[in-house]
Parts: structure tokens; C-alpha cells; sequence
């Protein structure tokens, strides 16, 4: 079954195609189904966001959508950026200038105050009577340097409890553990208690 992911991040479109495709979906990028829409992300949750990216591609295509949105809640600075990740630096920053605000605000706190999570909330619309929402969250702290070459976004500061970043892990070894993957997990058990 086609469905639609609702991002044009192309680092989101990848872990969802990698995700998806046990579960029998056939992921399919809004770039990929020509979609091509301005979506006002103005939800005030993860949860909220996500549901308002589904609406839209769901309104445009007819076709089952997946939409998630995700950010990083870090303790110390009272979960910020929480649901402005993408935009903390500005709003075109690069992930690179966002990594550096984040470490700018975290100098010199110590580590048992640098706790953080990566949080991925995810809408499912299949059809007209079946939606579906759930929250995965990834645990770590925020490392003093960026390390590691892979991943995006925020992952070369996010540090594991084994003290590796996220950007160290390979695709597959990140696709086991992430918040996303959380989420997706929990979401396959919602579709598979339906059946």
C-alpha cells in the first residue's frame, strides 16, 4: 500500500522508507507524489504539529499519509527548542548553526544538568475511519562537541549512555534505537491489535 510521508526532510523521507517497508507499506516522499504544499506547522505539541502535517497531504492526495513531527526537549534550558528544533537558530539556519546555539546556551553546565531526549510524535492516516497517533522519545544528554559524521539534524551532539553521539551509530544500529523507531513500534502494535 503507497503512503505518503509528509516532510521534505530528505533525512526523515530515508529512516521512514527504511521503517516502513517491514510493516508491507510502499513509502512514497510528498516530493515523490508531487505534492508540493506550504504547511503552517502552528500546533503547540509534537502530537499537534504532526496531526496538522497529515491533515494537509491527506486533503491534497486521498491517499493514507504518515506525518510525524520530532524535536529535542533538553532539561536545562526547560525543554527548549522542544517543537521549534528545526528553527531554533532561525528560521534557514543549517543544522550546523543550530548544533552551535544549542552548545553556546550549554557551556559550561555540567553533565548531570546537560539530560535531554529526542521526542518523535507520528500521525497515521489510513483511511477515512482509521487515524492513529503515537509518541516514541529517545534518551541521552548533550555531548560538549559535535561527534560522529552520520545522522542529521541534531545527532552529532546527542549523546548516548554509552557516550557515543547518535552521528556514530550506522543507519541500522540508529533505525533500532530512535525516537522515530520508538514511535514506529508503538504504531505497528496499534495497526496489528486491529487485526
Amino acid at each position: 500500500m503507497k503512503v505518503i510521508i509528509a516532510t521534505k526532510n530528505e533525512g526523515k523521507v530515508r529512516e521512514f522508507q527504511e521503517l516502513l517497508k517491514p510493516y508491507g507499506f510502499e513509502p512514497v516522499s510528498m516530493t515523490e507524489a508531487g505534492v508540493d504544499i506550504e504547511i503552517i506547522e502552528d500546533g503547540e505539541t509534537f502530537e499537534e504539529n504532526a496531526h496538522i502535517k497529515a491533515k494537509a497531504v491527506r486533503a491534497a492526495t486521498g491517499l493514507p499519509v504518515i506525518a510525524d513531527d520530532s524535536g529535542l526537549e533538553v532539561e536545562f534550558l526547560g525543554g527548549a527548542p522542544g517543537i521549534y528544533s528545526a528553527r531554533y537558530a532561525g528560521e534557514n539556519a543549517t543544522d550546523k548553526e543550530r548544533n552551535e546555539k544549542l552548545l553556546e546556551e550549554m557551556y559550561g553546565v555540567d553533565r548531570p544538568l546537560r539530560g535531554a531526549r529526542f521526542v518523535c510524535a507520528i500521525y497515521f492516516i489510513l483511511d477515512d475511519k482509521r487515524e492513529y497517533c503515537v509518541t516514541g522519545t529517545l534518551e541521552g544528554y548533550i555531548g560538549d562537541e559535535p561527534v560522529g559524521d552520520g545522522g542529521f539534524g541534531y545527532d552529532p551532539i546527542f549523546m548516548l549512555e554509552d557516550d557515543r553521539s547518535l552521528a556514530e551509530l550506522d543507519e541500522s544500529e540508529k533505525n533500532e534505537i530512535s525516537h522515530r523507531a520508538n514511535a514506529m513500534r508503538k504504531l505497528a502494535e496499534e495497526l496489528s491489535a486491529e487485526k
